[in-house]
């Protein structure tokens, strides 16, 4: 499952976003709300963690546009100890969920499962790579001796190429994945992941290819 953040306090962002791709979700990360606001009208994600206040637009009104062209996705808010009136505002413009600062990491966790089941987000099917199946839910792998497990980073990257059905990811596109989206990386760390995850997938059948320009694309290799 894929989960945006929208936190302006970047610490607390990065402490939540850590936590959440530890346990195993797929992270994008912002801290405007002008700028989330224009995201959230095309992305692709399932959830939305949302504080309220924010610069450039706040949280209740990126809410309430979520919710005026019919975007259902759950949003959990954000707030204020002690701030009753922006928890009501925020629950009448249709937030699932809200969390109170300072919050325990577990807490957050579990009202993310308890939204992600009671709005029955989505569940994809397995999908088989070469000699590889891949849960896109759970991100487990299964080979043909059993469990097939990868560093969480390297997960990440190999997650978003299979999701992709062969198409051609660029590298600022498998960066979004591992470090979420605006975070100051160098590029040339996505090569030093695809080096590793070749290595390790050609004894699967599996092949990961380069576009010059254009990025990496996942493959069954040629038999």
């Amino acid at each position: 499952m894929r989960i945006v953040i929208v936190e302006d306090n970047e610490s607390l962002a990065k402490g939540i976003a850590y936590v959440l791709r530890d346990d195993g979700y797929a992270v994008d990360l912002l801290h405007d709300g002008a700028a989330a606001a224009d995201f959230l009208k095309n992305d692709g994600a399932d959830l939305v963690v949302l504080d309220i206040n924010l610069p450039g637009q706040n949280g209740i009104e990126i809410l309430r546009q979520m919710r005026r062209r019919n975007d259902p996705r759950p949003v959990l808010l954000l707030t204020a100890r002690g701030s009753t009136e922006e928890r009501v505002a925020g629950l009448d413009a249709g937030a699932d969920d809200y969390l109170i600062k300072p919050f325990e990491m577990a807490e957050l966790l579990a009202r993310i499962r308890a939204m992600a089941r009671r709005r029955e987000v989505p569940v994809a099917k397995p999908v088989q790579l070469g000699d590889l199946q891949f849960d896109l839910n759970t991100r487990v792998l299964m080979g043909p001796n059993g469990g097939f497990e990868l560093p969480r980073r390297e997960l990440s990257v190999f997650a978003v190429m299979a999701t992709a059905q062969g198409r051609t990811i660029s590298k600022a596109q498998l960066l979004d994945a591992v470090y979420g989206v605006g975070a100051d990386i160098d590029e040339k760390v996505v090569e030093v992941y695809i080096s590793r995850l070749r290595k390790r997938l050609a004894p699967f059948g599996l092949e990961i290819k380069m576009q010059r320009g254009l990025g990496y694309n996942l493959v069954v290799a040629s038999k």
